[in-house]
């Protein structure tokens, strides 16, 4: 949760917008019982899995298991962030969102913001305006020979860059196209436009604001392309051109492909293939993963032949690494020396390019080919370099079946053999301690029904540290964990399930937690403390059973200290 937007605003507004209104006006919602149902915006379907609880106001969708409350419908549903989703559940809601900061700085800063985007949007139109011009003609004509259609032009908002030093300062205001990165200033404090007689590709955010450009020269002249500098509005690392552009055309693209240029998007757009973005004049950085991440479970990143993207493609795969959780993959295609995406879709159609596209090396193998190239695997020296090569990379990735089986591989080409490493038995161990990696059981232990009925109604939670007592001096898997929400409960008291849900975002456990809030119990509406009072009364009687059949067995097999001896007699007379 990010750190300035005070936490009692996002309780509040959890508790004042009603989930079941929020979805339903983006999706038709039915009442089924006592939720409601659809079919789910997250994954293909023909009936309806999606269910949403108001008496939760949480929703889950048994297909696909995305779960949440109203602040995740909002970031999944329209591709958003934490920040953003607040904001546009806020906007909704008719409410403004406090700041932690200084007030009075923050309205400065966001009307700074709002006049650059401004702005930006202004010199978009100007420059599109240019295209259509008597001096846009020659692009026009290159456009035309590179079989770009006006349609893909108007989409993507191509323009052009007048051969002028000052067009943009007789338009916008000097303050703000400096701010923008639009003006150069020079060391005597004059300024001249930064783009000039180029090709313009304004690069757009997932809201669809202008952002920033590329620019692309119509000869030989260098640089070839020239692109903005960082601004408050605009951080390469961290947007991709492309994506609102094919977001517009589907928000749940079944993959991705991830190119190298701007007139790759546009030459595969153009053709018919319009699930292609490209990265922003540096290499591709975690962020842009997780971006393209939220929207695709699949990434093909496709580079140009030559040794530039060669090294592409490695710093790519280095950069996707940690966010490789399971159900995330990604695929690299290599093109033939000379060949990009642009030409080979021209020169051989798509056809050809599908060919590529389906014959693409997942990740895992060219993560090998690449390593143990030239290292001769042959040897004990070539296997024990591509041991140490390896390693620290796969420490990267996230806990998971992935992860496990990228480390078998590599025991595997290095001869070495061995069971799983430590860590990975211990997040396994730590699962299964409250039910395996968030997958929702048809019949979960009462442990892990006791901890969602707490996730679900922690309003109903008063009276269980009483009965929890019944359990002091007694060990077993997951007490920590059911303490901890108990005790996060009595500190936070949180009114509903979602606000509880919220304050694990971002946390170790919001896995485990997510999976517990989504789990269908079937209570009935207006028994949920009956049913609380009766799975904890049951698990004490089973954890007291357990602890007692433990005793008794030691007893026989080496006999018991004093403490043992004391808690035994205490539970056989609670037997009693």
């Amino acid at each position: 949760m990010s750190g300035r937007i005070p936490r009692q605003f996002i309780d509040d507004l959890l508790l004042r917008v009603d989930i079941v209104d929020l979805i339903d006006s983006y999706l038709p919602l039915k009442k089924n019982g006592s939720n409601y149902v659809a079919r789910c915006p997250f994954h293909s379907e023909k009936t309806p899995s999606f269910s949403v609880s108001r008496n939760r106001q949480m929703y889950h969708c048994f297909g696909c298991g995305a779960s949440g409350n109203a602040i995740s419908f909002m970031m999944e549903y329209s591709h958003l962030g934490f920040v953003e989703a607040v904001e546009d559940l806020a906007a909704l809601a008719g409410v403004e969102v406090p700041d932690n900061r200084n007030a009075e700085l923050d309205v400065e800063h966001k009307d700074r913001l709002v006049r650059l985007y401004s702005v930006l949007e202004g010199v978009a139109a100007f420059y599109a305006d240019q295209l259509n011009s008597p001096v846009g003609r020659s692009v026009d004509q290159y456009l035309a020979k590179r079989g770009i259609g006006k349609h893909i032009a108007r989409e993507y908002l191509l323009g052009f860059a007048p051969q002028a030093w000052e067009e943009l300062l007789r338009r916008f205001p000097r303050e703000d196209l400096v701010a923008a990165g639009m003006l150069v200033v020079k060391d005597d404090g004059k300024v001249y436009d930064r783009f000039r007689g180029r090709l313009m590709f304004p690069i757009r955010d997932k809201r669809g604001r202008v952002i920033g450009f590329g620019g692309r020269v119509l000869d030989d002249s260098l640089p070839k392309y020239l692109n903005s500098p960082e601004t408050p509005v605009y951080s390469k690392g961290s947007e991709v051109y492309g994506l609102y552009e094919l977001l517009q055309r589907k928000k749940r693209p079944e993959r991705i492909v991830v190119v190298e240029g701007y007139m790759d998007v546009i030459a595969l757009s153009q053709f018919g293939i319009g699930n292609a973005v490209a990265m922003l004049g540096t290499a591709t950085s975690i962020t842009q993963v997780e971006l393209l991440f939220r929207f695709a479970a699949e990434l093909v990143f496709c580079f140009d032949g030559d040794n530039a993207g060669k090294q592409a493609a490695w710093r790519a795969v280095e950069a996707a690494l940690p966010s490789l959780r399971d159900g995330r993959q990604i695929k690299i295609i290599m093109l033939p020396q000379g060949q990009d995406p642009d030409t080979l879709v021209r020169e051989y159609g798509v056809p050809e390019f599908d060919k590529y596209l389906h014959g693409a090396t997942a990740l895992s193998d060219y993560f090998f080919e690449h390593l143990a190239a030239g290292s001769g695997l042959s040897t004990l020296e070539g296997r024990a370099a591509l041991m140490a090569a390896a390693k620290p990379l796969l420490e990267k990735l996230p806990q998971g079946f992935f992860r496990e089986m990228m480390w078998k591989r590599l025991r595997h080409e290095t001869g070495l053999v061995g069971g799983d490493s430590k860590e990975n038995r211990a997040t396994l161990s730590s699962k299964n301690a409250v039910g395996q990696g968030g997958r929702v059981g048809r019949r979960p232990s009462l442990l892990r029904k006791v901890l969602a009925l707490l996730m679900q109604y922690p309003q109903l939670a008063g009276g269980m540290e009483i009965r929890l007592k019944r359990l002091e001096g007694l060990e077993f898997p997951g007490m920590e964990f059911l303490a901890e929400i108990l005790a996060k409960i009595r500190l936070e008291k949180p009114e509903s399930g979602a606000i509880l849900l919220e304050s694990y975002r971002g946390g170790p456990h919001e896995k485990i937690v997510n999976s517990l809030a989504a789990m269908d119990l079937g209570v009935p509406e207006g028994g949920e403390e009956a049913e609380i009072t009766g799975a904890l009364t049951q698990l004490v009687r089973q954890v007291k059973r357990q602890k007692l059949d433990e005793l008794l067995d030691k007893e026989v097999r080496s006999g018991l200290g004093d403490e043992e001896k004391q808690l035994l007699r205490a539970l056989l007379k609670d037997r009693v």
